[in-house]
């Protein structure tokens, strides 16, 4: 696919992180470009930066989504690139026992579902929504082609740590949900990816302490560092452009393999 001004493109989780960091490298190639997100200051401010549309979206609402995708196709067309990186996690024990009381007390399963609700669910809400979307758009080329759908799992998904059963399911399920909806999608041209990333340098590490960044940095056999958002763009740009790409889960991780806690 050809990233230009003809393209339009959905972020999710688009107004920080990963997802901005993805705006805008679309956006510097021309294409035009929704972002959905909850945090409406930052969503706004990128979208002015980016001559894009905000759309305040909640992912696990049917009605957030429907109406994110109607204003955003209203404002820049049927978009052809869907990414999602709209994403959350809560580190809790399946089971445990408190230190001080002895007291023993499990995952709150609220809280599981929430997880899954937002991580999972939520992007499998947005891909169904989208792909149908897509499906009343003419083919690019002879192939058929006519659109890219790229979603963010984590390497949790395979080495998750300590105290992430809820963020490795969902992220696993998104892992797992990735060839078969390449399969639902493949005789009407619209391709299907999964980025796994490892430690990155997003607002979730900006709060960490310094010693703890560094600690994580160190951790990464190489480069030793921590993952830059831009990094994540760039293959999330090369996964639009390469029609041969469908249908893979890939790791963004400097090869690290996640220890236990």
């Amino acid at each position: 696919m050809k990233l230009d001004s003809s393209i339009s493109a959905v972020v999710t989780g688009g107004a920080s992180g990963l997802g901005a960091a993805t705006a805008r490298a679309l956006a510097a190639l021309g294409v035009k470009v929704a972002i959905f997100d909850m945090n409406s200051d930052k969503g706004e401010a990128l979208a002015k930066e980016i001559g894009g549309v905000f759309c305040k979206v909640n992912v696990t609402s049917d009605a957030d989504v429907d109406a994110g995708f109607a204003k955003s196709r209203a404002a820049i067309g049927q978009e052809r690139i869907l990414i999602n990186c709209a994403g959350t996690g809560l580190p809790i024990k399946t089971a445990s026992r408190d230190k001080a009381t002895g007291a023993i007390k499990h995952f709150p399963l609220d809280a599981f579902d929430k997880i899954i609700q937002i991580n999972l669910v939520g992007t499998f809400r947005c891909i169904a929504k989208s792909a149908a979307g897509m499906l009343s758009l003419d083919p690019l080329d002879a192939q058929g082609e006519r659109g890219v759908i790229i979603n963010t799992a984590s390497v949790a998904a395979q080495d998750g740590q300590i105290g992430q059963a809820s963020y490795s399911a969902s992220k696993a399920g998104v892992v797992g949900m990735t060839l078969p909806i390449a399969r639902d999608l493949m005789n009407d041209g619209i391709r299907v990816n999964t980025i796994l990333p490892g430690i990155f340098d997003t607002p979730l590490m900006h709060s960490a302490p310094e010693n703890v960044r560094a600690a994580l940095a160190a951790s990464v056999p190489f480069p030793r560092r921590m993952g830059q958002p831009e990094e994540y763009a760039s293959l999330a740009l090369e996964m639009c452009r390469n029609s041969y790409f469908n249908g893979e889960s890939v790791r963004l991780d400097g090869a690290i393999r996640m220890a236990p806690r």
